[in-house]
């Protein structure tokens, strides 16, 4: 598949992103909010970043399990049930830590923001700067058959 270097380049941007968030988010969160305040910027931070990292993995994954063919309604069965689950478990999240004495909401929901959008700009950094070829099966002027690269 030829676009699984853009999809881990995403993952490594993200993952590091994503620790930067945590660290930032969790030291702002605990001047602003104390112990609460940390504790809501590392969950968001870990949470936002399992979750942009379960949809490139999926993609991956569905990628890998359909050959590299995205019309492949299996390709699109993959990444639609990983974003129900991910819609369910945060549902499931938000449901259990809310009301919590040890949690910040508000910090919460600025490192999940954070990460989001960081995120995103990342993902089009890494589409940018990948090397995906337009076209594979055209023959270079000097080249023949016999000598292109399958």
């Amino acid at each position: 598949m030829t676009v699984a270097p853009v999809f881990t380049r995403a993952l490594r941007y993200g993952a590091w992103f994503a620790v930067a968030v945590a660290v930032v988010g969790g030291a702002v969160g605990f001047l602003v909010a104390g112990v609460p305040g940390l504790i809501g910027g590392l969950l968001g931070a870990v949470l936002a970043a399992v979750f942009l990292g379960l949809t490139a993995a999926s993609m991956l994954i569905a990628g890998r399990a359909t050959k590299g063919d995205s019309t492949n309604p299996i390709f699109f069965a993959i990444v639609i049930g990983v974003w129900v689950l991910k819609l369910v478990v945060f549902i499931v999240v938000e449901v259990l830590l809310r009301g919590q004495p040890w949690f910040n909401p508000f910090v919460f929901f600025g490192a999940t923001v954070v990460v989001v959008l960081g995120s995103l700009i990342l993902d089009v950094v890494a589409l940018y700067r990948a090397r995906v070829p337009y076209v594979t099966d055209v023959t270079l002027p000097g080249e023949s058959d016999q000598t292109r690269a399958p």
